[in-house]
């Protein structure tokens, strides 16, 4: 989600995290409601079948990112930059202030959202289920990224000033990316929250943010893959080097460096060879 907007049109939002929390905490407050049979301010029932639940969380996650990205796009830049993290964090204080869901301690639920045929608690069945989702989102950007709209966005991110000249606004298309962009995080957001049947408010931190973006640069912005590559490399390493001292960021920070410095392209840029090209 976020390789559309920095890779593919050259926005480099830092408040991805707010899209993605926003997402888990449909999950979680819908699974709330559900469990004690109250409506979500009085009119909203419960819901844990994922039928119901992700659509709303996609919903919820996407007029987040319109509301946002329809403030933050009249800026570039640093502006832009600091504007979507003041968003995200005024969503973070905002969840961590609701103590009816569980402030600071954070929302739990005892099942994940039910699916045809696969149980609850089949962890097995669920990875299949995430693994679909981001099969479907990549042939998804796949696609965009080829057509007329994926080539507005490209022109937008090497000179915006041309495509103006041109007759094209920007605006209105920086914008729907984002809202785009937005939706698919806050379905990876219900993923998330489906994983560990719990979501607090360290799912919309800035630090989060940051952990997409390194995602993203590591694996190789606008190679689509690449991010991918990225996420896995980042959780591998984080994984491994804590094993070996808990001061594992220091070490962390040099390999990073190296990664980025020793290919332009990332992960996808060192074994995609002429391909990531």
């Amino acid at each position: 989600a976020l390789d559309l907007l920095l890779g593919h049109t050259g926005l480099p939002s830092f408040g991805h995290a707010g899209f993605f929390g926003l997402g888990g905490y449909v999950v979680g407050i819908l699974a709330f409601h559900a469990a004690d049979g109250s409506r979500f301010l009085g009119l909203i029932p419960g819901a844990t079948a994922a039928w119901v639940v992700w659509p709303a969380a996609i919903l919820v996650a996407s007029l987040a990112a319109l509301a946002i990205g329809a403030l933050s796009l009249r800026t570039s830049g640093v502006s832009f930059i600091m504007i979507t993290l003041a968003f995200a964090q005024m969503l973070f204080f905002l969840f961590v202030s609701l103590k009816f869901y569980g402030g600071d301690d954070g929302l739990g639920f005892r099942t994940r959202n039910t699916l045809p045929g696969i149980a609850p608690r089949d962890n097995t069945g669920f990875y299949y289920v995430c693994l679909a989702a981001l099969l479907v989102v990549l042939a998804l950007f796949r696609r965009i990224a080829r057509s007329r709209f994926g080539r507005v966005l490209a022109g937008i991110r090497q000179n915006p000033r041309r495509i103006a000249a041109i007759g094209i606004s920007p605006y209105r298309y920086q914008l729907a990316a984002f809202v785009l962009s937005g939706a698919v995080a806050g379905l990876a957001g219900a993923l998330y929250a489906n994983l560990l049947r719990f979501i607090s408010p360290d799912a919309l931190d800035w630090t989060l943010s940051g952990e997409f973006m390194v995602m993203v640069v590591l694996g190789g912005a606008g190679t689509l893959i690449g991010p991918v590559l990225g996420a896995a490399a980042l959780v591998l390493l984080q994984a491994v080097l804590s094993q070996w001292t808990e001061h594992w960021m220091i070490v962390m920070g040099p390999v990073l460096v190296l990664v980025v410095l020793a290919a332009r392209r990332g992960i996808w840029g060192l074994v995609g060879g002429a391909g990531a090209r």
